[in-house]
């Protein structure tokens, strides 16, 4: 028996092709953002982390990221086009290059995606209008006045549209996402080899349970870039891109 056929089988049984899974990289990104769902996607496919070059491209907790690809070579055919949010999101929004290349990705990507305030750089670049999407809880407000339908689900999914809420969320939209692409068997077999089985300590993980002093913790935490993101948005509406159905 030769090694070819040792080593056959039907084609019933054939692996499907990895998946091709770009995920945008921009400075002071949201690490968590990116690599809760590149951990439930990544076992499934390509990553290419997507760059303007390939240099370090460091994330807002300090640690640095080192592109695998820039906007130009990425693969036209993507199965995931991804976008994080962080820290740097109103800089990714008025990034024409960055937005540019969403823009060309959008029309051949078998699904556009996001996880946190990634959503709102979507937004920015014209491919979210017209569809349902989420973003982190405190800037819901923000995606509205773009123009985009804000759904506070935890994860929304519209078409090939799908978008998580914020940072851990993004957990979540990973294994949902690999249920549209593998299927669920697929997206279970994961979950519970991530051993995704989450137990928070506290009850305080959306507004609606944190409690009001919490809740006006956080709004002020983000507030300089929420001004700013709502500024963006406005201006956004004066002049707005061509948009992708």
């Amino acid at each position: 028996m030769t090694a070819e056929q040792t080593f056959s089988r039907p084609d019933s049984l054939q692996v499907p092709a990895p998946l091709q899974i770009g995920m945008v990289i921009y400075p002071r990104l949201t690490l968590l953002d990116l690599i809760g769902p590149q951990t439930a996607l990544g076992m499934h496919g390509i990553t290419h982390l997507v760059a303007e070059r390939l240099e370090p491209v460091v994330s807002d907790s300090g640690i640095a990221l080192i592109p695998t690809t820039t906007y130009e070579e990425c693969p036209r055919d993507l199965d995931v086009l991804f976008v994080p949010g962080g820290e740097g999101t109103a800089d990714a929004m008025e990034d024409a290059t960055l937005l540019a290349f969403l823009r060309n990705r959008a029309e051949t990507a078998r699904y556009v995606t996001s996880v946190c305030s990634g959503s709102l750089i979507l937004a920015a670049a014209g491919v979210l209008q017209g569809y349902r999407a989420t973003t982190h809880w405190t800037s819901l407000d923000v995606l509205t006045a773009f123009g985009v339908t804000a759904d506070a689900s935890r994860v929304v999914s519209d078409r090939n549209r799908i978008t998580g809420g914020g940072v851990t969320a993004g957990i979540d939209f990973g294994l949902t996402l690999l249920a549209h692409l593998r299927g669920e068997p697929a997206a279970r077999m994961t979950q519970l080899a991530m051993e995704y089985d989450p137990q928070p300590p506290f009850d305080a993980g959306s507004p609606a349970l944190a409690g009001e002093q919490v809740v006006t913790l956080v709004k002020q935490f983000v507030a300089p870039i929420h001004l700013r993101t709502m500024q963006i948005a406005k201006a956004w509406r004066g002049h707005r891109p061509e948009t992708i159905a």
